[in-house]
């Protein structure tokens, strides 16, 4: 055998090699686990019957593989809800790790459905499965964005509504990912100012 088809073996056998290195197989861990909840308006059922989780992600592929599958936001159903919390985390106030907390909270019209909203939905994931928001992650429960007939509604939900500097902190943070406008405003609401609230608006603890 010639030197020269002896190379050229050589090159195919380590080509070989590095297709199938253990190295490539390897996932990239996220430092939580993270659950996709969908809502589905069914009038016959119950609101937590309505409430399903879908699946669960703990690696970087895996959520690109799940969001990559799934429907985008703007196409699911009006009366809908998507929802992305940290495993062990229900989507909802009554859950205990959400009891004492509120939510980050942006109303979109209905011209940005099919402009800004499938973009500001990834951007708040992406933030979230990257710990984007440095120490105040540990605050960030999930985020919930719903499609209504009146304007969809984008929220980041955090655990405590005492702890200042984190929510501040994840405010900031979602305005500069979103690249929001300086005068569009976002507001936190207690999730039990939400639960009380008289009319179509809860009290904003703070806003941005």
């Amino acid at each position: 055998m010639s030197s020269e088809v002896q190379e050229q073996e050589n090159g195919a056998s380590n080509n070989v090699e590095e297709v199938v290195s253990p190295e490539m197989l390897i996932k990239h861990p996220l430092q939580n686990e993270w659950a996709l909840w969908f809502y589905k308006n069914d009038r016959t059922k119950s609101w937590e019957e309505n409430l399903m989780e879908i699946v669960r992600v703990n690696t970087v592929e895996d959520f690109w593989a799940l969001y990559n599958h799934l429907e985008v936001v703007s196409k699911i159903p009006l009366g809908c809800d998507y929802a992305m919390f940290k495993h062990g985390i229900k989507p909802m106030w009554e859950d205990t790790r959400n009891k004492q907390g509120g939510r980050w909270l942006l109303n979109l019209q209905k011209s940005q459905r099919n402009t800004e909203l499938n973009n500001y939905w990834l951007e708040i994931l992406l933030c979230m499965i990257g710990e984007a928001f440095d120490i105040a992650s540990d605050d960030v429960n999930g985020s919930v964005v719903q499609i209504r007939n009146k304007g969809d509604k984008l929220a980041v939900w955090t655990a405590d509504v005492k702890h200042y500097d984190a929510i501040m902190k994840i405010g900031k943070t979602v305005k500069e990912r979103l690249n929001l406008h300086p005068r569009t405003s976002i507001g936190y609401e207690a999730h039990a100012d939400t639960q009380i609230k008289t009319g179509s608006v809860a009290k904003c603890r703070y806003t941005l």
